[in-house]
């Protein structure tokens, strides 16, 4: 099996050890993306319609270094810090880059690292 690793031009650089992405068997599993400005690398004030919008845009970066679209995404695991107050929100800026028919999702609440979402993709190529 042959395996990928991407570096996505214009995202934000990996704060620790890891990839933006990795190619196997016809899929692209991107990192858990969250919320910083690729620019400044800053965390984007605001609330989480604003950081999910800016989440969204950085995945972005990764699915275009292997010509991929939101509609090719299968699968999205979003941590939210605060799944009550937040979903809403969120859902809404969601709905933005994604359209019916929608990729499975799985949300769930994480002690989140000064951030309030955080984003992972696999998608099929």
């Amino acid at each position: 099996m042959k395996v990928e690793h991407i570096q996505a031009q214009g995202a934000p650089a990996p704060g620790g050890s890891y990839s933006h992405g990795v190619v196997a068997n016809g899929f692209l599993y991107t990192c858990g993306m969250g919320p910083v400005n690729p620019n400044t690398g800053k965390i984007v004030e605001g609330g989480v319609a604003e950081q999910t919008r800016q989440t969204l845009l950085n995945l972005q970066k990764i699915l275009d270094a292997k010509g991929a679209k939101f509609s090719d995404v299968v699968k999205v695991t979003a941590h939210l810090q605060d799944v009550k107050r937040d979903f809403q929100s969120y859902d809404a800026v969601y709905r933005e880059f994604f359209t019916a028919p929608f990729p499975v999702r799985t949300t769930v609440g994480s002690d989140l690292m000064n951030i309030l979402v955080e984003i992972d993709l696999v998608v099929a190529l």
